[in-house]
């Protein structure tokens, strides 16, 4: 009877221990309070570098407001301080809304904040989570549609996002493939060749996405270099604080410019996210590698280690057997008396038992430990009783010896006649 093979048993999952241990595991508790720490640090040391460069700024422009308001109240004795101080906070929030100081009742000025190419712009804002602030909702009905847009929007766009990101990674790769090709045919190393290539696939990107854009600001807003690519990283890192938004000074006139904006923005994201995927696949193509030069040095050493081993096993010499106990044998049983004058009769043939049928479990009793003492016994007793001892006084008879058997082919050796 067979019984079928089990499989062992699951082992329970153990919680994790580490960093860079097979996915799914979770970081270490010391890890994650070194990396909290950290970023900590980095907060607090930005915010003291943050408040030494700007709050004397907002310091002086309070004071400068101050001078303005009392020089205003002097010369409008009529006016309260009351009055003027709700006049401006009415501005302040007129402003939030969208509207233009410049702009007053009796003009005919046809800009608006909401016109379709910058509800657009503000639309492509939500779904791309830049969210500038320049532009804000003000009724409860535009707010509760903006939460329904944006929990199906910002999906969306990241679906797209990836997409145009693969195709622009493997459209920037591939027309660096054909120069990474005449470079090695030029006999430049593979290794140089590559580094070459991560340089160039930087470059293009930061020449297509972030310089000839800040050039295109420069005109289109009347900003300096410095605050044209102040808005180019603050948008492509979806940071964007408000401060400076492109198409929305009044005085712009083309209706298709923020739009096209949107669309510099869709590319410039799919490029960071494509730089981010490279940066990813190289790092896991370097874990790969250390992963398996570590094995290799692992199987060398454990290799190693053998080869010391046997040698000074070799030179040792073999290491001794251990002692055994000595087993005692019980005394073999008394051999029945028989006649001295008559030959033994042979035993009879012990029949031999056919052995028995391996059963599904094994047995184990303790006089299966004592077996071999059985079989010794046995084996002393019958040897003692098939050569018993003649009495004392009495010779043993000798046994008839065997005729000698004739040398030749068949005849008997004549004497003298040589062979």
């Amino acid at each position: 009877m067979t019984t079928a093979p089990q499989e062992a048993p699951a082992r329970p999952l153990q919680a994790s221990s580490g960093v860079g241990q097979a996915p799914g595991r979770a970081m270490r508790s010391t890890t994650l309070l070194a990396l909290l720490a950290l970023v900590l640090l980095y907060l607090v040391s930005g915010a003291l570098v943050f408040q030494a460069l700007e709050q004397p700024h907002e310091q002086q422009a309070q004071w400068e407001l101050g001078e303005v308001r009392e020089k205003f109240l002097r010369a409008h004795p009529c006016v309260s301080d009351q009055e003027l101080g709700l006049f401006i906070k009415e501005v302040a929030d007129a402003l939030g809304g969208g509207a233009n100081p410049e702009t007053n009742s009796t003009s005919n000025s046809s800009h608006s904040t909401w016109d379709l190419g910058s509800a657009f712009f503000f639309s492509g804002t939500i779904i791309t989570t830049i969210g500038y602030g320049n532009v804000a909702l003000r009724t409860d009905a535009g707010r509760l549609f903006c939460i329904f847009y944006a929990l199906v929007g910002i999906p969306l766009f990241g679906i797209l996002l990836a997409g145009v990101g693969d195709r622009l990674g493997s459209s920037l790769r591939r027309g660096i493939g054909h120069i990474e090709a005449i470079f090695l045919k030029w006999h430049v190393p593979p290794e140089l060749v590559r580094v070459l290539s991560a340089m160039l696939f930087l470059l293009i990107g930061c020449l297509l996405f972030v310089l000839t854009p800040t050039f295109v600001f420069c005109y289109m807003e009347d900003w300096s270099k410095l605050e044209a690519i102040y808005f180019v990283i603050v948008t492509l890192t979806t940071v964007g604080f408000g401060d400076y938004v492109a198409g929305a000074d009044p005085k712009q006139e083309y209706p298709a410019y923020q739009p096209l904006v949107w669309f510099w923005i869709l590319l410039g994201l799919a490029y960071f996210a494509s730089v981010l995927t490279t940066i990813g696949n190289w790092l896991r193509v370097v874990s790969r590698r250390t992963q398996a030069q570590m094995g290799g040095l692992t199987a060398q050493a454990a290799s190693w280690t053998g080869t010391v081993t046997a040698r000074v096993t070799q030179r040792a010499g073999p290491p001794a057997p251990p002692p055994q106990k000595e087993r005692p044998l019980l005394p073999p049983p008394p051999c029945p008396a028989q006649p001295v004058g008559r030959p033994q009769s042979p035993a009879p043939p012990e029949k031999v038992q056919p052995p028995s049928p391996p059963t599904a479990s094994a047995l184990d009793y303790p006089s299966e430990n004592l077996a071999f003492i059985d079989e010794s016994s046995d084996t002393q007793s019958e040897r003692s009783c098939a050569l018993p001892r003649a009495p004392p006084g009495r010779r043993r008879p000798n046994p008839a010896r065997k005729p000698a058997r004739p040398r030749g082919p068949g005849r008997p050796r004549e004497k003298g006649v040589p062979v």
